[in-house]
């Protein structure tokens, strides 16, 4: 065994990765069976409405129907059964497969979470270095300033900020939803109109998708950009003060070469932490964003669904941003495991 984890340490690293993102699946869906059946409201009501749950046969019968007349243990059971087979139950709402809603809702979030991670990321790392090299001076504590305000504004008040000046004072930036109501949504390929769009030459759509999608993403990239920024500045400031980094200055490289070769690549552990998290937060925190500016997405979505007590929907939604955030994690330990081989031991 130990010959094995000598010759082949970022294969069992992977493997070892890969179980425990198993095992927190499992937990997940634990965790939201047990909350969401600890809701107070009787999910017959909800679904049959106070007429028909009135009658004591028809309850009885959508209780046998639905598994609900099972003890605790077996409706779970139940429940895992239905999961591996890719139901998530129907909606109390519109009596629709909740897969294929949250099918339909994801990919406007994870373009607008996408283009909010890739502007984060470039403005983030960037201000973040910057601010690390200018460390003490006024453009340092500005972006200090700047990103201390942007991770402590509430976003759903940045939002209405944005959305008053930017929209319906000035005329900068389109308004509310995906498209104009006058555009025809693009050929769906992946649900992502920017994609969708290009992939079928839609360039108008495309132009009209992009114009949408920039006051939301600047919303969200303002406080992801703020995280990203002090992340960045400290892990950066850090790698600064190491050996290596004073041997090449020493050995005349330029600044540009030092930040790229080694500062940047020194400090990649923990900004990819930060980047993982980000991504993660925003794909199942943009709940607000999307009320402001309705954006059909996975947020807009999980708020209608609390608010009409939608248990199965909200089921769906907390098993869905569960995974993300495990897949995400996943990928950011695989990640490690490539750019720093001291975690492979780990």
């Amino acid at each position: 065994m130990n010959a094995f984890i000598a010759k082949y340490p970022l294969t069992l690293f992977l493997l070892r990765r890969i179980g425990i993102a198993v095992l927190l699946l499992v937990g997940v869906t634990i965790v939201t069976f047990a909350l969401t059946n600890l809701v107070p409201a009787d999910p017959v009501n909800l679904a049959l409405g106070d007429d028909a749950a009135a009658d004591p046969e028809i309850v009885a019968q959508y209780r046998k129907e639905h598994g609900l007349d099972q003890p605790v243990v077996m409706r779970y059971l139940i429940y895992m059964g239905n999961l591996l087979q890719g139901d998530l139950g129907v909606s109390l709402q519109t009596s629709q497969p909740i897969a294929g809603e949250l099918a339909a809702a994801l990919p406007a979030t994870i373009e607008l979470a996408g283009v909010s991670v890739i502007l984060s990321v470039v403005l983030g790392v960037g201000l973040g270095t910057l601010a690390a090299y200018r460390r003490g001076k006024f453009s340092d504590q500005l972006l200090r300033v700047i990103s201390l305000a942007g991770i402590s504004v509430p976003t759903f008040w940045l939002a209405l900020v944005a959305y008053y000046f930017l929209f319906y004072q000035w005329g900068l930036l389109p308004g509310s939803g995906r498209l104009d109501p006058t555009m025809w949504a693009p050929d769906h390929i992946t649900g992502l109109y920017l994609v969708d769009s290009a992939l079928t030459g839609n360039w108008e759509v495309f132009v009209n998708a992009l114009g949408h999608l920039m006051l939301p993403a600047i919303v969200l990239t303002l406080y992801s950009m703020g995280l990203m920024v002090r992340f960045t500045r400290t892990s950066v400031l850090e790698v600064l003060n190491q050996d290596y980094v004073r041997a090449a200055r020493a050995k005349g490289l330029s600044p540009a070469r030092i930040v790229t070769a080694y500062v940047l690549r020194g400090a990649a552990v923990p900004i990819v932490t930060v980047v993982g998290l980000v991504f993660g937060g925003l794909l199942s925190g943009t709940v607000l964003v999307e009320s402001v500016f309705a954006w059909n997405g996975l947020g807009q979505y999980a708020y209608n669904a609390a608010s009409n007590l939608n248990v199965p929907a909200v089921m769906g939604v907390g098993l869905v941003v569960g995974v993300i955030y495990i897949g995400i994690n996943l990928i950011v330990d695989l990640v490690y495991g490539f750019i720093d081989p001291r975690v492979r031991t780990a």
